[in-house]
C-alpha cells in the first residue's frame, strides 16, 4: 500500500509498537486524518495477529460499506478479497479475508454465537464518540469475554478508535491503555453566526434562506446542509427544487443523504461530481449521518441548522419517542470541520454566537436515554442477570433496565430460579433473531399461527422508518402492499424492494428456530392477522375507543387518530407507534391495525388478567368490590361481588390512605413525640433504626399496616386501629430499650422537677423555668452526649426568656440582663446574683 499522505501515517508506527505490548489502545483522530481506512490496513499483517481478522465496527451501514471499497481499492481489489465487510441485507466476504468491516449489530451476533472470538485478533471501535448503545454493548461484552476465555498467549486486542472522545475515561476502562493522537488535516474555516435560534422554530425556511445566499455567494462551491430529519429534508429539497425551476437555475445538484434512503441513493450522495457535472455545484441534505462516519466529496460550505433527531425511551411509559435536540459544541465542531476537508471554507451557523457558549460539550451517551429491552435480553442469553457484572463508561440506568426486564416477562422471555433471572426456552428463539424483543417475540407468534411470511413482511416493515406513517396510519395496507395484494405506488418502489429483502432475510433466521416452536390450533383469519401479530409485538399499546371519543391504550394513556379515518370507526385497535403531544393535540396515533376482540377469546388469552378491585362507595359510605377481567388498564367485564375479600379491601384501603393521608389514623401526642424519637436516633445512628417519616411511612403503608386493617370496612373504622402498637412493633425490644435510654420521654431539671422534652424540633426542646435551673452550668444532652438539648428558659408565667444551647454562656451574659427586667415583674421569685451558687426552686420565695 502506498502512502496516501494522511496525517494518521505518521503515528502508525507509534500504534504497532503500542499494540505489540499491550491488549488495548486508544486512538483519537479528528476527521479527515485517514484513521478508518489506514490504520486496519496497516495492522493486518502484524505478528501478534496469528493468521487471525481484524474486526472493525463502524456505526452506519453507508460507513461499513464506505470504508470496505476504499480500503480495497488501496490494495488493488474488489470487496470480499482481503477486505470484506457484513451488514443487514448484504455482505461481501471471502475465504482468504483478513479485515472484516461490521456494522455494530454483527458483532453483537457473533459474541452470542462463540463469546470468545477465537477466530478474531482485534477489534476496532471506530467512531466510538458517538456512544450508541449497540457499541457500548459490544464492548462490554468483548471485555467480559476476553477475561473469561482468552489468555496472554491469545489476547484479543481492542482499539478504540475517535474524533471527539473523553479518551482518558476510555483509556481507565480499558485498563489504563495508552492513548495515541493524530493530528487532523483540516483548512480554515470562517464560522458565520445568524440571529438567535427560537424553541419549537421552524427551521426549514432559514435553512433555505442561508443555502440560496451561501449559493449565491460562493458560485463555485458545493455544500452540505444538516437537518434533523426527513421530513425537514424532504420540505428543504421541495423548496429548493421549486425555486431552481422557477428562477431556471441549471447547474446545481440536489442530495438527500439519510439512513433510509438505498446504499445507491446515499452513495450518489457522497460521491464527488463526475464527467460534465464536474463543474457544478452539488448541494448535500443530510441528518447527522454526515457528521463524522463519512467523506462527502467536494464540499467546502456547511450549513448547519444546529439540531439533531435523538430517540429517547419514556419508562413510564414504556414507548420511545424521536425528539429534537441542539446539538453539542463537539458535533458542531464536526460539522464546521466538513467545510474545510479540501480547502478553506465557510459554516453558516444558524444560531448566534452566544447560543454556541450555551451548548453541552458532548452529547450524552444513547444507553442512557434507550430502551433496554434488546440489551437485557442480550445480557441474559449470556447468562447475566446483573449489568453491573460488565465493565461499562455508563452503566445501564437503574429505572430502564428493569422497565426491560418487565418487558421481557410479559413477552414470555423470562424464568425466575432462586434469585436468578435466566431466558426461558422462549427467551432463548427470541434471542436467536437479530431483531427487537418485541418483534422477536410477535414473529415466534406467527410461526405459531402458520403465517411466518405476514409476520417476516410486518418486522421488516417495523424495524424502519414507515413511509406511509404520515399519510396513512393503518399497517394493513403496507401488509397488502408486501404481500402484492395491492399495489405499492410507484415512488416506494425501492423501499417495496428493501422491506421484502429483509423479509426474505428474516424468515431465513425464523427457519433456524422452527422447529422449538408449537403449533396453535386457532389460527386467525386474515383480516384478524395484522392487528393479532401488532397485538403481540406491543400488547400493553392495544386500544379501545371511548365513547367520548379517540383511544385509551391498554398502559392507560390516551391517544387519537389524527383526523378522520377509517380506523377510528373499529372498537378496538392494536398500536404500532404513538407520537408524543404534537401542536396541543395529545398523542397522535401514527401506525395501527384493526383489532378483533373475539381474539381474546384464544390466541390472545395470555394478555388477559383477572383482578378484584375495591374502592369506596361514597354514596353507601363503604368499600365495594369487583371482579375484572382486563387487558393492561383496559377493563373488558365487569362483577360485582357481594363481600370484598381481603385482600382486594386492603389495596383499597392502601390506596385511600395514601391519596388522603395519615391523618386519618388514630394519632396521639405521644405517639408522635415517640415516632420523633426513632427518627432522630435514625439521624444519630442511621438505617438501624425504621424511617417513620411521613413520606416513608405512607410508601410503606402495606407493609407495615396492611396486615392489621382486617376490621376496617368503613373510614370510621380507622380509629379501632391500635396505632401505638403496631407502630412500637416496628422495634426490637433492644431497640425500644435503647431509645428510652438514649432519648428519654422526660428529663429530671435540678428542681427535682419531671419535664417533657419536646422532640417534634431538631434539636430537641426542653422548656424550664429559669429559675428550676440554677446551679447547673452545662447544656442537658442526650444520646450519651451527641445531642445537646436547646434549652426553652421561661419567665414565672411560663413565657419565654431566653432560648440557647450555651447555658454556661447565659448565666455570665445576659442573665443579668433578663434579672434586670423580671425581678420588678416578679418580685415573689427569686432572682440571685449568682445563679450558679443559688439553689433551684420551682416555688416563690415565700414558700422556699
Amino acid at each position: 500500500m502506498k502512502a496516501q499522505g494522511l496525517p494518521v501515517e505518521d503515528i502508525l508506527e507509534e500504534l504497532r509498537q503500542q499494540l505489540d505490548q499491550r491488549d488495548a489502545v486508544v486512538l483519537q483522530a479528528p476527521p479527515g486524518a485517514g484513521k478508518t481506512t489506514l490504520v486496519p490496513l496497516a495492522l493486518m499483517q502484524e505478528p501478534w495477529l496469528k493468521g487471525r481478522k481484524i474486526l472493525m465496527l463502524e456505526p452506519r451501514r453507508i460507513a461499513t460499506r464506505t470504508a470496505a471499497h476504499r480500503m480495497a481499492s488501496l490494495l488493488g481489489e474488489n470487496p470480499g478479497e482481503r477486505v470484506g465487510y457484513r451488514m443487514r441485507l448484504e455482505s461481501r466476504v471471502g475465504p482468504l479475508g483478513r479485515i472484516e468491516v461490521i456494522t455494530e449489530g454483527i458483532l453483537t451476533r457473533m459474541l452470542q454465537q462463540d463469546p470468545s472470538l477465537d477466530e478474531i485478533g482485534m477489534v476496532i471501535f471506530d467512531e466510538f464518540h458517538e456512544r450508541s448503545l449497540e457499541s457500548d454493548l459490544a464492548l462490554a461484552l468483548c471485555l467480559k469475554g476476553r477475561s473469561l476465555f482468552r489468555d496472554s498467549e491469545n489476547p484479543l486486542k481492542i482499539l478504540v478508535m475517535s474524533a471527539t472522545l473523553d479518551g482518558e475515561a476510555v483509556a481507565s476502562l480499558l485498563d489504563d491503555a495508552p492513548l495515541v493522537s493524530s493530528e487532523g488535516r483540516a483548512f480554515p474555516v470562517e464560522i458565520i453566526y445568524g440571529r438567535a435560534s427560537q424553541p419549537r422554530e421552524r427551521i426549514e425556511e432559514r435553512v433555505v434562506a442561508t443555502i440560496k445566499l451561501a449559493l449565491q455567494q460562493n458560485p463555485d462551491s458545493s455544500l452540505l446542509a444538516f437537518l434533523p430529519g426527513q421530513g425537514e429534508i424532504r420540505r428543504v429539497n421541495d423548496a429548493l427544487s421549486d425555486w431552481l425551476r422557477e428562477r431556471r437555475i441549471s447547474g446545481i445538484h440536489l442530495r438527500p443523504l439519510y439512513g433510509n434512503l438505498s446504499i445507491e441513493q446515499q452513495q450518489l450522495a457522497i460521491a464527488p461530481l463526475s464527467g460534465a457535472d464536474k463543474a457544478e455545484q452539488k448541494v448535500v441534505l443530510a441528518t447527522n449521518i454526515a457528521e463524522t462516519s463519512l467523506t462527502i466529496e467536494g464540499v467546502d460550505l456547511v450549513v448547519d441548522c444546529g439540531l439533531a433527531r435523538e430517540a429517547r425511551f419514556d419508562p413510564n411509559t414504556g414507548m420511545t419517542a424521536l425528539h429534537t435536540v441542539r446539538i453539542s459544541m463537539a458535533s458542531a465542531e464536526q460539522r464546521a470541520g466538513r467545510a474545510g476537508r479540501l480547502r478553506p471554507g465557510k459554516c453558516y451557523r444558524l444560531w448566534s454566537a452566544a447560543q454556541q457558549q450555551q451548548l453541552a460539550s458532548h452529547s450524552s451517551a444513547e444507553i442512557v436515554s434507550a430502551d433496554l429491552a434488546p440489551l437485557a435480553l442480550q445480557l441474559l442469553h449470556w447468562g447475566v442477570d446483573d449489568p453491573l457484572e460488565l465493565s461499562w463508561l455508563d452503566p445501564p440506568p437503574a429505572g430502564p433496565w428493569r422497565q426491560a426486564l418487565d418487558l421481557l416477562s410479559a413477552l414470555g422471555a423470562i424464568e425466575t430460579r432462586g434469585q436468578s433471572r435466566i431466558l426461558s426456552a422462549q427467551g432463548e428463539a427470541m434471542a436467536a433473531l437479530p431483531l427487537h424483543p418485541r418483534l422477536a417475540h410477535m414473529l415466534l407468534r406467527g410461526l405459531e399461527v402458520g403465517a411466518a411470511h405476514s409476520a417476516a413482511l410486518l418486522a421488516s416493515l417495523l424495524s424502519e422508518r414507515d413511509p406511509f406513517s404520515g399519510d396513512n396510519p393503518d399497517v394493513s395496507l403496507r401488509l397488502d402492499m408486501l404481500s402484492g395484494d395491492s399495489a405499492c405506488p410507484a415512488e416506494r418502489q425501492g423501499w417495496l424492494r428493501r422491506t421484502r429483502q429483509m423479509a426474505q432475510q428474516v424468515e431465513r433466521q425464523l427457519g433456524k428456530v422452527d422447529a422449538g416452536v408449537n403449533r396453535s390450533s386457532a389460527v386467525p383469519d386474515q383480516h384478524q392477522l395484522a392487528g393479532f401479530l401488532l397485538a403481540c409485538a406491543y400488547p400493553e399499546r392495544i386500544a379501545r375507543r371511548r365513547n367520548s371519543g379517540g383511544y385509551q391504550l391498554a398502559n392507560g394513556r390516551s391517544a387519537s387518530l389524527d383526523g378522520a379515518h377509517h380506523l377510528g370507526n373499529q372498537r378496538w385497535l392494536a398500536v404500532a407507534e404513538v407520537s408524543g403531544m404534537v401542536a396541543g393535540k395529545g398523542n397522535i396515533i401514527r401506525s395501527a391495525a384493526a383489532l378483533d376482540e373475539a381474539l381474546f377469546d384464544n390466541l390472545l388469552v395470555d394478555f388477559l388478567s383477572d383482578e378484584t378491585v375495591a374502592e369506596w362507595d361514597k354514596q353507601r359510605k363503604r368499600f365495594v368490590a369487583e371482579q375484572q377481567q382486563r387487558v393492561g388498564a383496559l377493563v373488558l367485564q365487569r362483577k360485582t361481588l357481594d363481600e370484598v375479600p381481603f385482600e382486594a379491601r386492603r389495596a383499597a384501603l392502601v390506596a385511600h390512605l395514601q391519596k388522603q393521608g395519615l391523618r386519618l389514623l388514630p394519632w396521639s401526642p405521644d405517639l408522635r413525640q415517640w415516632c420523633a424519637r426513632v427518627s432522630m436516633l435514625r439521624l444519630l445512628d442511621g438505617e438501624a433504626w425504621p424511617d417513620l417519616g411521613e413520606d416513608a411511612l405512607l410508601a410503606g403503608l402495606d407493609d407495615w399496616l396492611g396486615p392489621h386493617l382486617q376490621q376496617v370496612s368503613l373510614l370510621q373504622d380507622f380509629k379501632k386501629i391500635d396505632l401505638n402498637s403496631i407502630l412500637q412493633g416496628l422495634l426490637s425490644w433492644q431497640q425500644r430499650q435503647r431509645l428510652d435510654q438514649l432519648l428519654p420521654r422526660r428529663w429530671q431539671v435540678p428542681s427535682g422537677s419531671s419535664i417533657a422534652i419536646d422532640y417534634s424540633n431538631s434539636p430537641p426542646v426542653l422548656a424550664v423555668k429559669l429559675q428550676e435551673m440554677f446551679g447547673c452550668e452545662q447544656t442537658p444532652s442526650l444520646a450519651e452526649g451527641r445531642l445537646p438539648m436547646q434549652l426553652q428558659l421561661l419567665s414565672p408565667a411560663g413565657r419565654p426568656l431566653q432560648i440557647t444551647q450555651d447555658l454556661a454562656g447565659f448565666w455570665r451574659s445576659s442573665y443579668h440582663e433578663v434579672k434586670k427586667e423580671m425581678k420588678g415583674r416578679y418580685p415573689k421569685h427569686p432572682w440571685p446574683d449568682d445563679p450558679l451558687s443559688a439553689p433551684p426552686t420551682r416555688r416563690t420565695r415565700s414558700r422556699s
